[in-house]
C-alpha cells in the first residue's frame, strides 16, 4: 500500500479554510434553503471575503460538496490499495460501506438523513452531485485497467465504473442506503440472471409462466 505523503502548514490552512466554508454554507442552506443564501453571507458568516470563498468554490453548488477530489482519490486508492486477496469489486463495496458509516458515525442517522432529503430536494445540489460523481469515471476506469494489466479501459471496465458511480447516486436517493448498496453490488458480482432466477423461485412461478397461465 502507498502512503500518502503528510500535508505541510500551509495546504492543512488552506484545508481548514475550505471546510469551514463548506460547513458554515451547508448549515445556512439547511436553515434557509439553497436558493436564499448568497455567497456573500457565506463569505460573511464564515469570516472570510467572497473572493475567498470562490477560490475554493467554483460555484455555489460546489460549497455543499468539500470533499470531490479527495472521495475520487478515496476511490481510486480502494481499488490500488486493497488487501491482497480482495477483488476489485468487493474492496470497491467495502469502500463504499466504510464512506456511508463514517459519515453517519460523524453526523449522526438523522442530521444525514436530513442532509441526504435537503439534497435530493434541491435539483442544482442533485443536478451537481450526479455530474461530480461522474466526473471520477475515467479515473476509477482507468485504475481498475491498470490492476487488470491493460494499457487502457475496455468497454467493460467503462461500463461497470458506469454502474458503479451511477449505484451511488441511486444510494444518496435512498431511504435505506445500505440495503440500496448492498442490493447493486449483489448484481454487479452475481449478474442480473442469478437475481431473475432467485426471485422467481422465491415466487414460485416465472413471469413467463405466469403470463402463459393467464393467456
Amino acid at each position: 500500500m502507498t502512503t500518502p505523503q503528510p500535508l505541510g502548514r500551509r495546504e492543512r490552512k488552506k484545508a481548514a479554510t475550505r471546510k469551514t466554508i463548506s460547513d458554515v454554507a451547508t448549515r445556512l442552506f439547511l436553515e434557509r434553503g439553497f436558493d436564499d443564501v448568497s455567497i456573500r453571507e457565506v463569505a460573511d458568516a464564515a469570516d472570510v471575503s467572497p473572493t475567498t470563498v470562490f477560490a475554493h468554490f467554483p460555484q455555489k453548488e460546489a460549497l455543499v460538496f468539500d470533499e470531490d477530489d479527495e472521495q475520487r482519490d478515496r476511490l481510486v486508492s480502494a481499488v490500488r490499495d486493497r488487501p491482497l486477496g480482495s477483488t476489485i469489486n468487493r474492496a470497491i463495496h467495502d469502500f463504499h460501506v466504510t464512506e456511508l458509516r463514517a459519515n453517519v458515525d460523524e453526523h449522526g442517522d438523522e442530521v444525514t438523513r436530513t442532509f441526504m432529503r435537503f439534497l435530493n430536494e434541491t435539483p442544482a445540489l442533485r443536478d451537481y452531485a450526479a455530474k461530480m460523481w461522474l466526473r471520477h469515471e475515467d479515473a476509477l476506469s482507468e485504475a481498475i485497467a491498470d490492476e487488470l494489466g491493460l494499457d487502457e479501459p475496455t468497454a467493460e471496465i467503462r461500463v461497470y465504473a458506469r454502474f458503479i458511480l451511477q449505484m451511488q447516486l441511486l444510494v444518496n436517493e435512498s431511504d435505506d442506503p445500505f440495503a440500496t448498496l448492498e442490493a447493486g453490488f449483489a448484481i454487479l458480482e452475481n449478474g442480473w440472471a442469478r437475481v431473475e432466477a432467485d426471485l422467481d423461485d422465491s415466487a414460485g412461478v416465472s413471469p413467463r409462466e405466469d403470463a402463459a397461465a393467464d393467456s
